[in-house]
């Protein structure tokens, strides 16, 4: 009994201990994010030794992998098929940038650094298309499933974090203001695409 006790004693410190590292570096991906975060940053943040991280995460990607994975099981992306049911084509615009707002204003500082780091750092590049590239497409296919082209291109434009960002967190627009401008732009949006000559 004492044995089976003491070891399940010790996995569930292992697991504080991996949990402990792993919101760690998702502070640090949320501040200066992941292209700048080292393990000894994460080590220090985390209250471990180096080699205690490294016996959890072998290398950078497996780190990524459970930051990113933790925080998708947190608090994922909205859930697009939801808004298929949703007949008039601007309730579902609003249902669903909405929700993806909402998702944009609760994990803002994150998002910002990790999209920042994804133009240029190929891991980060790796796991956001691993982890948001299929709901963010899903938005894109059920959103834009009525439009035109050059609507799905504003579209395009209005699920764009940084759009977001420079709407609400620049301009000063409510999330919901900025919701009603972009189904406005999407709504105008008529011209046909030309060719390059």
């Amino acid at each position: 009994m004492t044995r089976t006790y003491t070891l399940k004693r010790r996995a569930e410190q292992q697991a504080e201990t991996r949990l402990r590292i792993v919101e760690a570096a998702i502070e640090l991906h949320g501040s200066i994010g992941p292209a700048q975060t080292t393990f000894t940053m994460v080590a220090e943040r985390a209250g471990v030794q180096r080699h205690t991280l490294y016996a959890h995460f072998p290398d950078e990607r497996s780190l990524s992998l459970a930051c990113s994975g933790l925080h998708i099981e947190r608090d994922p992306l909205p859930d697009a098929d939801a808004w298929r049911a949703i007949a008039d084509r601007d309730e579902r615009l609003r249902t669903g940038l909405a929700a993806l707002y909402g998702w944009y204003e609760r994990n803002a500082d994150l998002a910002a650094c990790v999209l920042r780091d994804a133009e240029h750092h190929a891991l980060t590049r790796e796991v956001v298309e691993m982890r948001y590239g299929q709901p963010m497409a899903a938005c894109r296919d059920v959103l834009g499933a009525t439009l035109s082209e050059s609507q799905r291109a504003v579209l395009l434009l209005a699920l764009s974090f940084f759009t977001w960002r420079t709407l609400v967190r620049e301009s000063g627009l409510t999330s919901a203001a900025a919701v009603e401008a972009m189904i406005g732009a999407i709504g105008s949006a008529s011209w046909a695409r030309t060719a390059m000559p």
